[in-house]
């Protein structure tokens, strides 16, 4: 008897279909090894900022006549800059104070910033009586840690993270590198404005700002009141220790802050109406 062997019919779509598939796994899997270290660097990292506050106080009208005789008038600060640093990755951030270097200003410059310091602490304006000074924020825990520094004396607030309700606008443009998406946000009584990267996945921003999904690289509070631009971006490796809450300072509740806040802001009121000096905490 003769025996048949039967073999197996494979179509050559089949085969196609095959090697289609595994080329596609191949890709995948070198686009996964290519991308797996650059999220794990974009996670992890330093950002620069500039706040820039507008000032809120009058300028008296004498003293106006005055440095307009002197050619002063339009040399009045009319906002004030800092530079800050801001530490993060997976878990934690914090934003603190960048170190300063020792410029010796001309006599000009320092007596037009000398004469702006004491029109903003006779100001009954919250922002110009108000500094962040670090900002401490637990993404795990919820929680955050501030020291402030408010008509001269500094406070250390703990409490929960802020919850902001985000609307996405659509919007997109490029900032330092990365494609920035916006979001806005009522908060407070304030509005505000974001503009946040995926690129870098970490739902962190300057001071208490965060809850989106990417790094918050430009925030805007109230109309460009309150400024936080990105300067530098730098996504390497932190040490261990890099990342600490802040210490010092009269140690309180938030509720306890506001309270303090709104009583020496109305006490101030009542004194610049009475044409008399801020007495001192």
């Amino acid at each position: 008897m003769q025996h048949t062997t039967i073999k197996p019919h494979i179509r050559g779509n089949t085969r196609s279909r095959y090697g289609v598939i595994r080329s596609t796994m191949r890709f995948i899997l070198l686009l996964s090894l290519t991308l797996i270290p650059t999220m794990l660097v974009a996670q992890e990292g330093r950002i620069a900022f500039r706040r820039s506050v507008q000032f809120d106080f009058e300028v008296p009208e004498e003293l106006e006549k005055r440095l307009e005789q002197r050619g002063m008038g339009d040399q009045i600060p009319s906002q004030r800059s800092s530079e800050l640093i801001l530490l993060f990755n997976q878990s934690e951030s914090v934003m603190i104070s960048a170190p300063r270097p020792e410029q010796e200003a001309p006599m000009r410059v320092a007596r037009l910033r000398g004469l702006g310091t004491r029109l903003r602490m006779g100001s009954s304006s919250r922002s110009d009586q108000e500094t962040l000074l670090h900002s401490y924020v637990s993404f795990d825990g919820g929680t955050m840690a501030e020291t402030r520094e408010f008509m001269g004396r500094n406070f250390l607030i703990s409490g929960t993270r802020p919850t902001y309700k985000w609307k996405l606008t659509g919007e997109q443009r490029e900032f330092l590198g990365h494609v920035v998406q916006k979001a806005t946000a009522e908060h407070d009584g304030s509005t505000i404005e974001a503009w946040f990267t995926m690129e870098i996945p970490v739902q962190a921003g300057p001071g208490p700002f965060g809850g989106l999904p990417g790094m918050i690289l430009m925030a805007s509070i109230d109309a460009g009141h309150t400024v936080y631009t990105a300067t530098d971006i730098d996504l390497t490796k932190l040490g261990e220790e890099a990342i600490q809450p802040p210490e010092g300072g009269s140690e309180v509740t938030r509720e306890d802050y506001e309270r303090i806040v709104a009583e020496k802001l109305e006490e101030t009121r009542k004194l610049r109406a009475g044409r008399a000096r801020r007495p001192p905490f």
